[in-house]
């Protein structure tokens, strides 16, 4: 399960990176931050639970906040003390499946556009 001690990338590294792949994320306070808009306290809960199930799988475990209309998602490697690539890739990939939406792909319509099916806010 543990693997060679990951290197903590610099704060230039990271800037330029997050800059570059997922400008909606920040580094701040020695963590790379999100916050997702949601829709009401359903939509909260599918993406805390997603982000749960992208890092379990990732043997990576983030800070998570949360309210009824927002999800912040921290990531940073502990035991490197610092962001690594390991953060940037949890992060990368929590971005692909939060945002993706299904609609004109094959038989998956998406969510409807009405109020009450409303799920994340899309940025």
């Amino acid at each position: 399960m543990s693997s060679p001690r990951e290197k903590a990338l610099s704060d230039a590294e990271v800037t330029a990176w997050l800059a570059e792949n997922l400008p909606r994320w920040r580094l701040e306070d020695g963590w790379i931050r999100r916050t997702y808009k949601t829709a009401s306290w359903k939509s909260t809960m599918m993406v805390i639970n997603t982000v749960g199930h992208l890092a379990e799988a990732a043997w990576h475990h983030p800070d998570i906040t949360a309210s009824y209309a927002w999800v912040e998602v921290r990531l940073v490697t502990h035991s490197a003390k610092g962001i690594t690539d390991k953060d940037l890739n949890l992060a990368k990939k929590i971005e692909d499946v939060v945002h993706w939406q299904p609609a004109g792909e094959g038989v998956f319509e998406g969510t409807p556009s009405d109020q009450r099916f409303a799920y994340i806010k899309y940025d």
